[in-house]
């Protein structure tokens, strides 16, 4: 985390990076930092404390961002079974489940969705780096998505925050 903290201090400020590993770490009164990664994406300064009907609205919004994204992405032949697969997981993602049970769900959509877009398997080191190049606002997004654990044992609103997160800057990307 170290060598991308330096790379995105020409894009973030150190409060903001200090956030995100005080944000791992905190198992209560994670909200602050919640709230300080949020704004970087643009939201509110009391993200965190967004209520279900708020939170209703960004799911749908997320998900019909991302649906159109990956629609309007152009992949090979031998991903469009990837590619109806991603559109059918994202259709029913939150449908059923606790945020704490859709966490690793949550995280698989994304990286897929990401390979998709990118054709490039977002979790090679240099992914992280090619990706500030191409798109800053985007690159910030990944730092913050492959910072989470694969599998978190966090409370179910430390769950629900961290997808927020990444639900809010694809809902608006």
């Amino acid at each position: 985390m170290m060598k991308q903290a330096d790379i995105l201090s020409d894009f973030l400020d150190d409060n903001t990076i200090n956030a995100l590993p005080d944000f791992l770490e905190k198992s209560n009164d994670f909200e602050t930092s919640a709230d300080i990664i949020a704004s970087a994406f643009g939201a509110d300064a009391n993200f965190s404390r967004t209520d279900e009907n708020g939170a209703a609205k960004l799911l749908s919004s997320f998900k019909n961002n991302l649906a159109l994204l990956i629609q309007k992405t152009w992949v090979e032949k031998s991903d469009i079974a990837l590619k109806d697969q991603l559109l059918y997981q994202l259709s029913e993602f939150r449908t059923k489940n606790t945020w704490k049970d859709d966490y690793k769900a949550f995280l698989q959509i994304i990286n897929q969705a990401v390979f998709l877009m990118f054709g490039q398997n977002p979790e090679s080191d240099d992914f992280a780096a090619y990706s500030l190049r191409i798109d800053p606002e985007f690159g910030i997004f990944w730092w913050y998505i492959s910072n989470l654990p694969k599998q978190a044992d966090w409370p179910e609103e430390k769950c629900r925050a961290a997808m927020m997160i990444g639900m809010y800057f694809l809902a608006n990307y």
